[in-house]
Formats: C-alpha cells, sequence, structure tokens
C-alpha cells in the first residue's frame, strides 16, 4: 500500500517536472539565477577582463556549495513563471495547488507537534 502511493507520488512529480512549459520556465529561472554567471565567466576569460572572471567566479562557488538556496530559489522563479506564462495550464497548476497544499498541511502538522512537544509537561 505505502509503496504503491509512493510510485504514484513520485509518477505525479515526473509528469509535472518534466512537463514541457515547466521545462521552458524552469530554463528562463535558471538563466535568470545561473545562466548569468556562466556567460560572464566566458565573457571575462575571453576578453581578459579579471573582474568579470573574479564575480562569475565566486558565484559560481557558491552555487556549486551543496546547501545554496539558489535551487531553491530557480525552482520558486520557475513556478512563478508558469503560472504568469501559462495561466491557462490548469492541469500543471492544479498539480502545483496539491503540491503546495501538501506542504503546507505538513509543515502545520509539524509546527503543532513541536508547539505541543515544547508546551508538555515532562520537558526539563
Amino acid at each position: 500500500m505505502n509503496r504503491e502511493k509512493l510510485k504514484k507520488s513520485a509518477l505525479k512529480a515526473l509528469r509535472f517536472i518534466t512537463n514541457p512549459r515547466f521545462l521552458l520556465c524552469f530554463g528562463l529561472a535558471w538563466i535568470i539565477t545561473n545562466g548569468w554567471s556562466y556567460v560572464m565567466l566566458a565573457a571575462g576569460t575571453y576578453f581578459g577582463i579579471g573582474w568579470m572572471t573574479a564575480v562569475a567566479g565566486a558565484y559560481m562557488a557558491f552555487l556549486w556549495f551543496p546547501f545554496s538556496p539558489e535551487k531553491v530559489a530557480t525552482f520558486a522563479i520557475a513556478m512563478a513563471l508558469l503560472r504568469w506564462l501559462f495561466p491557462k495550464d490548469e492541469k500543471t497548476l492544479k498539480v502545483m495547488k496539491e503540491l503546495y497544499a501538501s506542504a503546507k498541511a505538513k509543515a502545520r502538522a509539524f509546527r503543532e507537534k513541536h508547539k505541543a512537544k515544547k508546551e508538555s509537561p515532562d520537558r526539563n
């Protein structure tokens, strides 16, 4: 039962991520958050502009850090672009709203659990 639910959720997420409209928006979001640094690095190296190479290299070093918030920002920008560029894509927007509602419910449950644990009399 649990395996089937996981399989169904994974398939739904895969369909959402591989949607051509979402991929287009993700590409645009990637250019906004990352692509400019690759272009600056190439241009700075080709034309010998030191500050351009340094800025791009520093930002790219930040990007490759495993816990960089850029990854979350890229995905958030992609979802915002999807809503803005394709407002009539009901199927994808429905999946996005379901994912948002699920995440919101899980966050609420986590906060309530943490609050109850914090207020319990057994706490030292």
